[in-house]
């Protein structure tokens, strides 16, 4: 719980005692490879915080194809997260691609915590604004530009998530082939 008292305070100061308190909300849980944190169809009862890790989260199509939304590692929130706050069942799937352990956090946890602290209700409108700015960047990068460029700006925000993921994963969630990642790969790698 540590990790999670230095990961808020990167935004906002807190007491050891305010901490003692927060993290009473948290439910600590063991992620296994292959398992899935979350399926289509699940009520979404918690938002995630990855303690250690990495996860895929994933959307498939009425063809059964996948397309990766997002890859997620240590230090970050996941969810589904349209599900989440509005207490629906989810339409995306997310999988631990490696042994893992995450914080849980309820929605009504999260509603508590962020009325009773105004530092944490700062806290997660962060977090919140942080994650639809990379969320509408990818989408910018998706509709704008060519691989070579969606590549580039993949190896340079996420440096260590090139290392840590199977190139299959890196190239469906560019949305490019296998070779075509293979040949960039190549070319700046």
């Amino acid at each position: 719980m540590d990790e999670l008292k230095k990961h808020i305070e990167e935004i906002t100061p807190i007491t050891n005692e305010e901490f003692d308190y927060i993290k009473t909300f948290f439910k600590e849980k063991k992620v296994k490879k292959h398992q899935y944190l979350l399926q289509d169809g699940d009520k979404v009862t918690s938002e995630y915080w990855i303690v250690k890790g990495i996860f895929r989260a994933f959307h498939i199509d009425k063809d059964g194809k996948e397309h990766i939304l997002q890859f997620a590692l240590e230090n970050w929130w996941l969810s589904d997260y349209n599900a989440f706050f509005n207490q629906k069942e989810s339409n995306i799937n997310i999988v631990c691609m490696d042994d893992a352990e995450v914080l849980c956090l309820t929605l009504s946890g999260r509603e508590q915590l962020a009325s009773e602290f105004h530092k944490m209700e700062h806290f997660f409108r962060m977090k919140l604004t942080s994650g639809y700015s990379a969320q509408q960047r990818r989408i910018i990068s998706l509709l704008s530009n060519n691989p070579k460029k969606r590549y580039e700006e993949f190896a340079n925000l996420y440096p260590n998530i090139m290392q840590k993921i199977p190139k299959k994963y890196i190239a469906e969630y560019l949305g490019v082939s296998r070779e075509t990642l293979s040949r960039l790969y190549s070319n700046n790698g």
